[in-house]
C-alpha cells in the first residue's frame, strides 16, 4: 500500500523533502513508518524519537494500522508558557 508522510516544519528541515511517499505492506503500522523513515534517512532518526503522529486530524498511537492512501503527519512537540 502507499501512504503519504507529511513532516512538520521542525522535522522537515532534516529530510530531503517535506512530503514523502512510502510503499508499505498491507498490515503496516505507524511504527513501521518510523522504522522505514529512520532507516532511509539516518539524519532524521533523532527527530523521529519524539515526533507525534497525526492521522485524520487526531493524534494516534504508533500501533495504529494504516490503510492505502492514508496521510500521516509527523509533528515535533511544542511547548510554551
Amino acid at each position: 500500500m502507499k501512504v503519504r508522510i507529511r513532516l512538520g516544519s521542525g522535522i522537515a528541515r532534516l529530510a530531503r523533502a517535506p512530503v514523502i511517499m512510502l510503499e508499505l505492506p498491507d498490515d503496516a503500522t505507524i511504527e513501521d513508518v518510523y522504522d522505514v523513515l529512520a532507516t532511509g534517512n539516518p539524519g532524521l532518526a533523532p527527530a523521529l524519537r519524539c515526533a507525534l503522529p497525526v492521522l485524520q486530524g487526531a493524534h494516534v498511537e504508533r500501533a495504529q494500522t494504516l490503510t492505502h492512501g492514508d496521510e500521516v503527519a509527523l509533528l515535533a512537540p511544542v511547548s510554551g508558557g
